[in-house]
């Protein structure tokens, strides 16, 4: 288990800001090297704003390009790896057409486009945030580019992960720690017999590690005046052995994932992050990418895995769709009817999803994905079974939709 990230989260104001940036950065490294001291390691130091589209608003493509290039120019002279923009918002609908040029400009930057706040889905922002993904994914010849954003439907601001994490507008800096902690998952259910054991030997291993981490970051926070937002335990993998979420799920219950039984194996495992007792930001769900868990990647090549599955899961226990690799030729239209169905499912359902699909360039469904990057697994592109999406539903309107609240409901019918 590690640190994937210490995220500083900063509302920007363009003129203001090199004397918060400068404190972050004196946080950031201060915090980073006494966990290493305490043997705790810490991956990244990471920066993330409120949203571009806010900032940006009244400047033109070059402008805001230019003053991006170098606000990234003084991100990395402060030690920060990676930063993210946050997301294009459909108030302002230049931003998702921005959000792509940053795309082209930045290896970088990580953004983001909203495709659905909590009450409602934006059919408008679908498609923007469709077109994104679409031309993106010719930036590089695999299709890359595309790891640097995703579509958020119902999710807040203080996410540590990328590329969902962006600053609250309103507030003081503030940081939160994302962990790799997919192995400790694995570990934990391992070899066991029973169900309690597993639950209790992860909750163990999770809350130590808490307990352990959170004096110094509570203690640095108040030295620097930088409040403590909290962790986000959901399960990162890493494509090395003894790390996989997708193995984890599979050790609950022997069923790989993809295949029935597989869903109640997740399921028990999203319920034992629920028990846990430690100062809580983000996601704190199953986090299911497919090119980075070699688990899930493998699943994926064989074909047991695919898009379908991942809603499912999402809608029990998962943070959505992640680094999904579909065939190049897909459509605006089949990447936008893909948005909708988790757009709806996270308002329906009350709890925040992303969307983080990879077209990769000249290749079909079945053929092998192949990336030299560290952080991904080889896998195989997965078949896309969306039609193209037309009116009413994909139309100009609004689509409002009320969460489910079951139980209030079943207690209604009781009486």
């Amino acid at each position: 288990m590690r640190i994937r990230s210490i995220t500083s989260f900063l509302d920007l104001d363009p003129n203001t800001y090199p004397s918060t940036l400068e404190q972050l950065s004196r946080f950031s490294q201060t915090l980073s090297q006494r966990l290493n001291d305490a043997g705790v390691e810490v991956q990244t130091r990471r920066l993330a704003t409120s949203p571009f589209a806010l900032y940006t608003a009244e400047w033109s493509v070059e402008q805001s390009l230019q003053w991006i290039a170098r606000f990234e120019a003084e991100t990395q002279a402060a030690g920060f790896d990676f930063y993210s923009l946050g997301p294009a918002i459909e108030e302002f609908p230049a931003s998702y057409r921005l959000a792509l040029a940053i795309l082209q400009q930045s290896r970088n930057a990580f953004l983001s486009g909203v495709i659905a706040d909590r009450f409602s889905v934006h059919p408008a922002a679908i498609r923007a945030a469709a077109q994104v993904i679409h031309e993106a994914a010719a930036i590089d010849p695999n299709g890359f580019a595309n790891l640097q954003f995703t579509a958020l439907a119902n999710v807040p601001a203080g996410v540590p992960f990328f590329p969902a994490g962006y600053a609250p507008q309103g507030k003081p800096p503030s940081f939160a720690l994302a962990v790799e902690c997919a192995d400790a998952v694995w570990a934990a259910f391992a070899g066991k017999t029973s169900l309690q054991a597993g639950r209790a030997a992860m909750l163990h291993s999770l809350e130590d590690f808490a307990a352990r981490v959170a004096p110094l970051c509570e203690a640095t926070a108040q030295e620097f005046s930088v409040p403590f937002g909290g962790f986000d335990f959901s399960p990162a993998p890493y494509p090395a052995e003894g790390c996989s979420l997708g193995y984890a799920v599979e050790a609950v219950g022997q069923n790989p994932v993809g295949r029935d039984g597989s869903l109640a194996e997740a399921a028990i495992i999203a319920d034992t992050l629920d028990q846990g007792k430690w100062k809580r930001a983000g996601f704190n769900g199953l986090m299911l990418p497919v090119l980075e868990d070699p688990g899930l990647a493998k699943r994926a090549e064989e074909g047991t895995l695919l898009v379908k599955d991942l809603l499912l899961y999402s809608a029990v226990c998962g943070t959505g769709l992640d680094t999904v690799p579909i065939p190049g030729e897909c459509s605006k239209s089949e990447i936008a009817a893909i948005l909708f169905d988790v757009a709806a499912l996270s308002v329906r359902l009350g709890k925040p999803l992303t969307v983080r699909l990879m077209p990769i360039p000249g290749k079909k469904a079945g053929e092998r994905t192949q990336f030299d990057f560290s952080y991904f697994a080889a896998s195989r592109v997965l078949p896309v079974s969306a039609g193209e999406v037309a009116s009413p539903l994909n139309g100009n309107e609004t689509i409002p939709l009320a969460t489910r609240h079951i139980h209030r409901q079943m207690r209604r019918v009781s009486h």
